[in-house]
């Protein structure tokens, strides 16, 4: 005999098996912060007690990672795309006709608040290692007032050799130190301190004919980002990236960008504006020559896949975690 529970199982498996099926038509992304039993942080409101979820919905927002690390065991495949800037008009179609930029991640998380990961961006043929580890939470058994994660990678440009004089000139480096807070239930905000370094600058020949360098190897910069729930679903999202170290020649421009995130338990779609074009946020810090006082924004997507490669959390997480 069938019982309740049986059929409770049945039809969570069979949800889950559609859900699956059907995503590919969808490029929506989330993925959860927290193990399923811990508790989410807690705010009194005037309309009494009330639950608020995860600081973001994905890894990404726009051009920087969060503070999110996925649970354990789970696997994480982003879609990174940036059109040309708008400045030809119709003549490319605003940039949409503009040759592209592209990026493809996978993301793991082994062990718990540890993500590991690789990618490939089309320009420069740019590959790329990366950890990022959750150091402070807001939620869990004991909770923290901000979340608090360090990101790295490493870059490796796999262009021809022509292009080098020694193969370290090939690797790049970036750091970035993260707080964020979940100031409601439905605004969130980040700020990071992020370092950047170049084994190899451009260096010219000047008047004392001694080889100068045109930028330093080493650059600081910060970041603020925010996203602004209007529903479970969809949120508007923003992100302001300001160069520090001031260089001899070529300082990077900073970065503005603006948009909408679309949300489901399983992806996140985000579709923007901004001035960054590379990928690799290392590329993005240390070269962008898109000026926003020109005009030189470029539209941008971003859509994340979360697979929980445990069953039975990802059926926890969507069921009993809703109790």
């Amino acid at each position: 005999m069938t019982t309740a529970k049986t059929k409770k199982e049945i039809f969570g498996r069979a949800f889950l098996a559609l859900l699956f099926a059907i995503s590919p038509f969808f490029g929506l992304a989330q993925e959860p912060e927290t193990d399923p039993e811990e508790a989410k942080p807690i705010f009194i409101h005037s309309r009494g007690l009330q639950r608020v979820g995860n600081t973001f919905e994905s890894i990404w927002l726009i051009d920087n990672q969060t503070v999110v690390v996925p649970l354990k065991k789970t696997l994480e495949f982003d879609i990174l795309h940036r059109f040309g800037t708008v400045n030809n008009g119709y003549r490319d179609l605003w940039g949409i006709y503009a040759p592209s930029n592209i990026r493809l991640g996978f993301g793991y998380t082994p062990i718990n608040n540890l993500m590991v990961g690789f990618g490939l961006t089309k320009d420069r043929m740019l590959w790329d290692v990366n950890l990022k580890y959750a150091i402070l939470k807001e939620k869990g058994k004991k909770p923290f007032p901000v979340s608090v994660t360090y990101y790295f990678n490493m870059g490796v440009e796999t262009r021809g050799k022509e292009n080098f004089i020694h193969s370290s000139d090939r690797l790049t480096y970036f750091n970035q130190l993260m707080v964020a807070r979940k100031i409601n239930r439905d605004l969130s905000i980040q700020g990071s301190l992020n370092l950047t370094h170049f084994n190899s600058v451009d260096a010219f020949i000047n008047e004392e004919g001694e080889k100068q360098a045109k930028m330093k190897n080493d650059h600081l910069s910060f970041s603020l980002l925010g996203r602004y729930k209007m529903s479970d679903a969809f949120a508007f999202i923003a992100n302001y990236d300001q160069p520090v170290t001031k260089h001899f020649m070529n300082n990077p421009n900073p970065n503005i960008s603006l948009g909408i995130e679309i949300a489901t338990p399983l992806h996140a779609f985000q579709l923007f504006v901004g001035n960054y074009r590379w990928m690799m946020p290392q590329y993005n810090h240390f070269m962008n020559n898109n000026n926003y006082v020109d005009g030189s924004f470029l539209l941008g997507f971003n859509i994340t896949r979360l697979m929980d490669l445990q069953e039975e959390n990802l059926y926890e997480m969507m069921f009993k975690r809703k109790k």
